[in-house]
Formats: C-alpha cells, structure tokens, sequence
C-alpha cells in the first residue's frame, strides 16, 4: 500500500517505523529538521525488551506534486487535523481512506470535509509511545488496534487491517464505530490524562492506591455518560481492562503528559472535554471530567505566566 503518515511524533513515528516494513511509507511534518533527521538516520524505535529497530519511510515536510495514496493515517494534534489535511489534500483521491487514530473524538467531523463516510477510518489503539529525542522514539508498550468505517461494510477493511497485523500492529476491524470511539477513550480520559497532571507513567496510576481510586472513579463516570448514549458498557469490565493497559505499560509515557511537561498546549478538550460534552448533551453527570479539563488548563496557563 502507498501511506502517508501526517504527524512524526511518538505515535506517527511508531506506526510509519512499523508499517514501512511492507509499504510504501511517507512521513509528512512541518519540522524540517526532523524531516532531515528521517531521511538521514531513519526513524528508531526502542522497544520495551530494550532492543531497538531502525526504519526508513520517506520524509517530507511538503507533499506538493505528489500522487494521491491509498491511505492516509492522521497524527497530527487535534487541533491541527483540519490544517494538515487542507496543506495535503493533494494525496486524497477518490479511493483514499483517511484514518484516525488520534485521542478523543469527534475527528471524524472534519475527516468528512476530505472525503465521504464509506473513506473515514476511526481507530484506537493500545500502543503507546514517547520521543525520546527527534527521530527516535521509545515504544512503551502494545495491545491491538481496532478500525471501523463509519459508512458501508467493515469488512472493506480488511486489506488495511492485514496490511497492519503484517508489519506488527495486530488489527482488526469492527462494525459499531460509535461504540468504538467511546471505548478508546476510557483509557485516554483516565490513566492517560492523570500521567499528565501527576507526571508519571502509566504503571503508577495502577500501583499507587490513591492514583488508582481517581482513575477508578474517572473510568465509572465516563461509562455511566456512554451509556446514557445507549452503549451498554459494563463498567467493571472497562475499569479491569483500563487496569491492564497500566500493567502492560508501566513505562509507558502518554502524549498529553509530554505536553504538560514541555509546557505545550494539549488535547484535552478532545479527551476529558468530549465526555463534558456529551455529559452536557445526554444530562448524565461527570463532575470529574469537569474538574480535569480545567486542571489541566490551569497548568496549561502556567507556561503562559
């Protein structure tokens, strides 16, 4: 397959490193230095058994002139989505896919100014990853990757969802995308955003107790707002599995917490934000999700001071 990865951060570097294996990989990113670093020295990946691997996808920080591809994987910070595509829109054809697997949701609202519901991709995935300097990255930890379209058959998919289980990247796909956008967020909205207000990895949200009963709590309100969406999530069995994604990746280092750290503005209206508003819409409360947007905002207004 011809892919475009927009984004060569952590999770961008992870999947274009990984899918280069078998594909034609193009990496696409604003920062011309780390362009060149790719194009130079490849992309690294440090894997959790401590071995590492080196890839080399293409790198570019201008797609200009170039044909359209078969899939596009949309890495890039929420809020950049809509830029990104409109700068590369020249890669969209009438058979390209857009997919994403960024945190949150909602993001398939501007794929579908690119490109029809039978070609918008929604994913989640439970890999993880973090730079560790500009073209390297550490790989803290994996879990399956789930895709659906939010029209037409699932089972279009399953070339893409081969073509990633092939290289690494174990997929499959599914038919009830409302669902699945709901089920990736559990983590994000809980383990994932506590990392980022209490700087640690992901294994002490799960080993410490206090840390633990906040995560807990976080996972329990945003299953009680999905189901007043008519989800039917079993809330003890998202809580185990949120629980499991900390004890598989006890180094693991989340995107939003990297944001905190490096004084950056983060995703959470995206995040903790998307259970807000649908808290809002469906009058199921979520007092706590309320608190963390705003926590996280505050220390977001730090750097500004």
């Amino acid at each position: 397959m011809r892919i475009a990865v927009l984004g060569a951060g952590a999770m961008g570097a992870l999947f274009g490193g990984y899918l280069s294996r078998e594909n034609e990989v193009t990496m696409v990113d604003i920062s011309r230095s780390l362009v060149e670093k790719i194009s130079r020295d490849g992309v690294v990946i440090c894997e959790p058994d401590r071995s590492a691997g080196c890839y080399y996808p293409a790198a570019v920080s201008s797609t200009s002139g170039m044909a359209p591809v078969d899939l596009i994987i949309v890495f890039v910070k929420a809020m950049f989505t809509r830029s990104a595509l409109e700068k590369n829109k020249n890669l969209i054809g009438p058979g390209t896919y857009l997919m994403t697997l960024q945190n949150g949701s909602g993001h398939e609202e501007i794929l579908l100014e690119f490109a029809d519901g039978q070609h918008v991709i929604i994913g989640t995935t439970q890999h993880n990853s973090a730079v560790a300097e500009p073209g390297i990255i550490c790989h803290g930890g994996n879990g399956p990757t789930h895709i659906g379209c939010l029209n037409g058959e699932a089972s279009e998919l399953n070339m893409i969802a081969d073509a990633f289980t092939r290289c690494g990247l174990e997929t499959d796909y599914c038919d009830n995308v409302a669902r699945l956008i709901w089920k990736k967020m559990f983590t994000n909205v809980s383990a994932s955003v506590l990392t980022a207000v209490l700087q640690v990895p992901l294994g002490y949200i799960a080993a410490n107790e206090s840390a633990w009963a906040m995560c807990e709590t976080l996972v329990q309100e945003a299953v009680a707002v999905a189901n007043g969406d008519g989800m039917n999530f079993d809330a003890e069995e998202e809580v185990e599995e949120v629980r499991h994604v900390c004890e598989n990746s006890p180094d693991g280092i989340t995107s939003i917490a990297a944001d905190l750290k490096n004084g950056r503005r983060s995703e959470v209206d995206s995040i903790s934000g998307s259970v807000v508003k649908a808290s809002r819409r469906n009058g199921v409360p979520a007092p706590g999700h309320e608190f963390i947007v705003h926590m996280v905002h505050a220390i977001e207004g730090k750097s500004d001071t």
